[in-house]
């Protein structure tokens, strides 16, 4: 499927044509440059390898270095694999936001914010004890009992606990694009996407 790696800038409200006021999250999104071209006599299947944002020579290793430079490009930032491109691209070739169309439906995948250690009210919707009388004290974002005794002695694998939240790769399917900027390749998305401003995202179609 066609798509871009693009960056979040940040979010903002639109009106749309009935006068109603919309979220929308700001995404530049390209130029992007195609670094890799994969086919099914050399590695077993096809897909494109695009990239982003340019980046110091001095701050790339020499690994990449060469594989930029087989693309005939500047080093990038960010580099993303598409399956199933709809366009026949070569090395060097630049892919903007012109594939796109207003009113067109994408999935942006991204690292969600990481959130730190957090309770179980926070991190899995518990309601906690509930009440503050009866004995109870400082329990109201407790996780209550977890159910193990004299058997089975341990505590079952993936039960709802404290711990770290966040941080993970999230995709949101379904989101309609609600305004195209080709001059300044930005997307305006309707409502929110995963990850912070400044992070990397992935477009697809």
């Amino acid at each position: 499927m066609s798509g871009l790696v693009g960056k979040k800038i940040g979010m903002t409200s639109l009106f749309d044509e009935n006068g109603k006021n919309i979220p929308c999250t700001i995404i530049e999104a390209g130029p992007c440059t195609v670094t890799q071209v994969k086919n099914n006599e050399k590695d077993g299947y096809r897909s494109i390898q695009i990239s982003f944002e340019e980046k110091k020579k001095k701050l790339t290793n020499k690994s990449l270095l060469g594989h930029f430079e087989n693309a005939k490009t500047t080093p990038k930032k960010k580099s993303m694999e598409f399956k199933g491109f709809e366009k026949n691209l070569n090395l060097g070739d630049k892919v903007n936001v012109d594939i796109f169309e207003v009113g067109e439906y994408v999935d942006i995948s991204s690292i969600s914010k990481g959130k730190g250690f957090q309770g179980v009210v926070k991190r899995h919707g518990f309601r906690g004890v509930g009440q503050a009388t009866h004995g109870q004290h400082n329990r109201l974002r407790a996780p209550g009992s977890i159910g193990a005794a004299s058997y089975p002695a341990k505590v079952f694998k993936g039960m709802k606990m404290a711990g770290r939240m966040g941080g993970k790769k999230v995709k949101v399917l379904n989101l309609k694009i609600f305004k195209i900027l080709p001059q300044k390749n930005i997307l305006i998305i309707k409502g929110a996407v995963p990850g912070h401003n400044n992070s990397y995202l992935k477009i697809e179609k």
